[in-house]
């Protein structure tokens, strides 16, 4: 049980916030974007590290606001340091999230892991940052999905870390500057286009980074045919 305690700390909380935030959409950040924005410029530090609190927190608990709580870290604090703010604690909090999950499950996977083909096993060890990078470049693949994925792959928190840091931040820079130019939209009781995300502009050359993120798998699985 003391495996699963911080897994269970974990599923109350998020039940907690799926509940108490269930009301909070565009609405409530237009409603209040003025009273944010004045709290922001009183208290620039502690206003950054709550936002980034609550970054993790989202990101810990999968809870679904996480596109809102982005576009407002850059309505409230611009594209660049919005944009850190967001990468960052989305970081952290899916770290946490793959750390709880390792922890209590941790034992059940070891005595499956002969299930994973020895092949498999070998690539996930040797290429797991390429992989998992390429998946965070695409935002098609959902976020708490993919941290479950690593979880169950047995990607090491050293590689997990910085495949997320480096993935996740194209995509969060630019719902961040969607952010920085959202206020009017809000003010006047519309709400964000969000689906350029997934337009083409944007998806081909995050695309291309993906694809350029598996170039050294490539090339070694190719040497190695050759060998």
């Amino acid at each position: 049980m003391r495996r699963f305690l911080p897994l269970l700390v974990l599923a109350a909380l998020a039940a907690a916030g799926f509940v108490l935030l269930r009301g909070i959409g565009w609405e409530s950040l237009a409603r209040h974007q003025l009273v944010l924005l004045e709290w922001v410029q009183a208290h620039p530090v502690g206003s950054a590290g709550l936002y980034l609190l609550t970054y993790i927190l989202t990101a810990a608990l999968s809870l679904p606001q996480a596109a809102l709580l982005t576009v407002a870290g850059g309505l409230l604090f611009g594209t660049v340091v919005g944009g850190i703010l967001t990468v960052t604690g989305a970081t952290i909090g899916a770290s946490i999230l793959l750390v709880v999950v390792r922890s209590a499950f941790g034992q059940i996977l070891e005595r499956n892991r002969h299930r994973i083909p020895a092949p498999v096993q070998d690539r996930l060890t040797r290429d797991g940052f390429s992989y998992l990078l390429a998946l965070r470049l695409v935002p098609l693949f959902p976020f708490w999905l993919v941290n479950l994925a690593a979880a169950v792959a047995g990607i090491r928190l050293m590689v997990f870390f910085p495949a997320t840091l480096l993935g996740i931040a194209p995509a969060s820079f630019v719902l961040s500057s969607i952010g920085a130019g959202v206020g009017s939209i809000l003010a006047e009781g519309r709400t964000p286009d969000l689906s350029v995300l997934f337009s083409l502009r944007v998806l081909l050359p995050l695309a291309g980074l993906a694809v350029l993120s598996l170039l050294p798998v490539l090339l070694r699985r190719r040497s190695g045919s050759h060998a």
